[in-house]
């Protein structure tokens, strides 16, 4: 028997896993990538004289030439109303308060709110509409801001969803499946095309709360899924620390941030040559995003270098951080500064009960600084490279939830048809697409599915959706699934 003393590291190396041999021998050049990762974030190096400072994605992408350089999405959480914003039915009227015929519902499955309802009365919009601008388009009095931009928008009244209820179909609409655990397109877009900024994510997020609290919202909706967490969206804050964690704990400065990071960065580099794990180069990145961040949010985040008449654009709620308006400025500033997915999530457009004043209220918080975001994005040149979305997870239903009155009613949730719209970089403006029934219950022509329209947000920033993909557990993945068209009269 041989009594020799086994060294103990060598004992740990004999027992290491046969996973973390093949991860070792799969990732053999981690040392290397973060060898040039610290080179490039430990020191906050600049890049080269003449050199991009777009920093990651995938070699040879965009696929093509894009007409956008980075996304602003106006997620309006909840369902807002095609038939009080959009979708005007003047003929209605004369079925106001009858049973909406069965031939219209064609047997659609209800959700839980309605299904043991006896009766699905008919309820019309009490809300004027009017053509707007050159194109004609039609909207509702409760967005006149954003009648004033009708001319750059376009309209697409045909989408429609597979979900009935709010998580599932935000899922959907945000990773292209129900069912949590996949990418969000934000994520996917930060994974092709990278970022154009070294000193901030990729993908931010910031959440607004409307008229009421609604549904709640979670972080996986802006999370990275099977990718690397380096592509996760991050989340802004309203308060004195837009993105937590970040100011320094008291008794540390920044050289000794700095000093720590450098440390740490030393031991992961260890771990990184034991177990050739990829996230331990993320969290490394991650911490050095975080350390430069500590400049450049603050600057970010200041709305008092905003100019008054800037601030008065964006309404009364301008001033207040955390409100959607206060949001959309801080979307517009991030776009300035190369942030390549901006989304903007807006909660309260659930509106199962006294829907007629409740979606005012929805509408008096966004429709002014919505349309001030367009503006502002045009007059500095930026709408012609920025890709701009509004639109939620589904529509609601023509007939009323609960008791109808003359001017009260209630809508449930509708995947069948709802109203979107795009503006700014590859999309023409001035155009309606898609067309509902008299009831708004069925699209009547050219269904608009939320893959082809995902698929057509990865083109307007030259990605082909077919081609953008990711191996995961022995398949490749990709956000559309096996599906999409390109909506292409959308496209300039």
């Amino acid at each position: 028997m041989n009594t020799e003393m086994i060294n103990p590291l060598d004992e740990y190396r004999l027992r290491m896993t046969r996973r973390h041999f093949f991860s070792r021998c799969g990732l053999g050049i981690g040392t290397a990538a973060l060898a040039a990762l610290l080179k490039e974030d430990g020191w906050a190096a600049a890049p080269p004289a003449g050199e991009s400072p777009t920093a990651g994605g995938l070699p040879d992408l965009p696929h093509f030439a894009p007409k956008a350089r980075r996304v602003i999405y106006l997620f309006q959480s909840g369902g807002p109303s095609q038939l009080e914003l959009f979708d005007h039915k003047p003929q209605l009227e004369k079925f106001r308060g009858q049973d909406l015929p069965d031939s219209v519902r064609r047997g659609q499955r209800l959700t839980g709110m309605t299904a043991f309802q006896s009766s699905f009365p008919t309820a019309p919009s009490i809300y004027k509409f009017a053509q707007h601008g050159t194109s004609g388009a039609t909207l509702s009095e409760l967005l006149p801001h954003t009648a004033k931009i009708a001319d750059e928008l376009c309209f697409i009244k045909s989408m429609h969803t597979e979900q009935i209820n709010h998580d599932p179909a935000i899922t959907f609409s945000l990773t292209g499946f129900q069912l949590a655990g996949r990418p969000s397109l934000g994520a996917w877009i930060a994974y092709g095309l990278g970022s154009e900024n070294r000193d901030l994510p990729a993908f931010v997020v910031m959440v607004s709360v409307g008229a009421s609290s609604d549904q709640p919202l979670y972080d996986r909706l802006w999370g990275s899924g099977f990718l690397s967490s380096r592509y996760q969206g991050v989340k802004f804050h309203s308060g004195q620390d837009p993105v937590l964690y970040l100011s320094n704990p008291p008794g540390i400065n920044a050289e000794v941030r700095r000093r720590f990071l450098d440390d740490l960065a030393k031991l992961n580099q260890k771990n990184a040559e034991t177990f050739g794990d990829p996230e331990i180069l993320s969290r490394v990145s991650q911490y050095e995003l975080a350390y430069r961040m500590q400049s450049s949010v603050p600057e970010l985040t200041d709305l008092s270098q905003e100019p008054e008449k800037i601030l008065d654009r964006y309404g009364p709620d301008a001033r207040k951080p955390g409100t959607f308006a206060a949001n959309c400025i801080l979307a517009r500033r991030l776009a300035e500064r190369g942030v390549r997915f901006i989304q903007l999530f807006h909660r309260g457009w659930d509106q199962h009960n006294n829907c007629p004043k409740q979606i005012a209220g929805q509408c008096r918080n966004t429709d002014q600084p919505t349309a001030a975001l367009i503006l502002d994005l045009k007059e500095r040149g930026l709408l012609e490279d920025t890709l701009v979305i509004w639109g939620g997870e589904f529509g609601r239903t023509v007939y009323s939830q609960g008791k109808l009155t003359a001017d009260n009613y209630g809508r449930d949730h509708h995947p069948r048809c709802f109203t979107l719209w795009l503006a700014g970089g590859g999309i023409q403006g001035g155009v309606t697409i898609g067309e509902t029934d008299d009831f708004s219950y069925n699209i009547a022509r050219d269904p608009v599915s939320v893959f082809d329209l995902n698929a057509t947000i990865l083109h307007c920033l030259g990605l082909d959706h077919t081609r953008l993909t990711y191996k995961f557990q022995g398949r490749y993945f990709r956000l559309t699934d096996v599906h999409g068209d390109l909506v292409k009269r959308a496209l300039a």
